[in-house]
């Protein structure tokens, strides 16, 4: 039996991001023109989370997907391990932080107006004035749309999360850190989840489809290639930039 969504209901499911405001812009072009063309009554503008750091402006991003909602679409975003690693940092854990600047959420500092990013981060003193910096530089816009996001969404025979899920672990059980940064344990999996697992997290050239999961990073902020997998019905089709 194929995997359908919810009936008269389109999901538009969207990679990762990572700063890149002038991709996710083409996209949604794209996402538009499209569903003018389908008659699904429910129009859902899913985001798998990843929304910042490396790219070219990650306060952009994060304004675009706060902004653009075309009439009649429904909006879900969910959180990736790097906006895991902000609120983390945001809280206090400062190695929670220096693991951030490792991938380059150093980039994200610098995109909200943070100066001095290169020299702050060296020392524990200078890693605590980045977040108090960060804090302060945050619109609270922002920092709310972080706080607010889920790490999973159901929706028909879909379920939808940023890294994956634990095999063998019910979908309803999953935990948080595991629907964000689990990778190999997933990957390398042929177990039937319960639905089909949509997710980012792990880069691949092109999009990867299998019997119980698709990837959709495609490494956008590097490639070029921002990904939108297109689900309606028991069909499947594929957005990019």
């Amino acid at each position: 039996m194929s995997s359908r969504t919810p009936p008269d209901t389109v999901i538009y499911a969207i990679g990762d991001i990572h700063g890149r405001g002038d991709l996710l812009a083409a996209i949604s072009d794209q996402i538009a023109a499209d569903a003018e063309r389908r008659p699904a009554r429910r129009r859902l503008a899913l985001y798998l989370g990843d929304y910042i750091s490396r790219g070219l402006d990650s306060r952009q991003v994060v304004d675009r997907v706060l902004q653009w909602l075309p009439q009649g679409f429904e909006r879900v975003t969910l959180k990736g391990n790097h906006e895991d690693l902000l609120l983390r940092f945001l809280a206090g854990d400062l190695d929670a932080g220096r693991h951030w600047f490792d991938y380059d959420g150093l980039d994200t500092l610098a995109h909200y107006g943070v100066t001095g990013v290169d020299r702050l981060a060296r020392d524990d003193a200078g890693v605590a004035r980045l977040r108090d910096r960060l804090a302060s530089a945050l619109p609270p816009s922002h920092l709310d749309f972080f706080k607010s996001l889920p790490v999973s969404y159901r929706a028909g025979d879909y379920f939808f999360v940023h890294g994956g899920v634990r095999p063998g672990v019910p979908l309803t059980q999953q935990s948080d850190h595991d629907c964000m940064w689990i990778r190999d344990a997933f990957l390398d999996s042929e177990d039937d989840h319960g639905a089909v697992v949509v997710h980012g997290h792990s880069i691949s050239a092109q999009p990867v489809v299998r019997r119980n999961r698709i990837g959709i990073d495609t490494g956008a902020y590097h490639s070029g290639v921002l990904t939108c997998l297109v689900l309606e019905g028991e069909s499947r089709s594929f957005l990019q930039t």
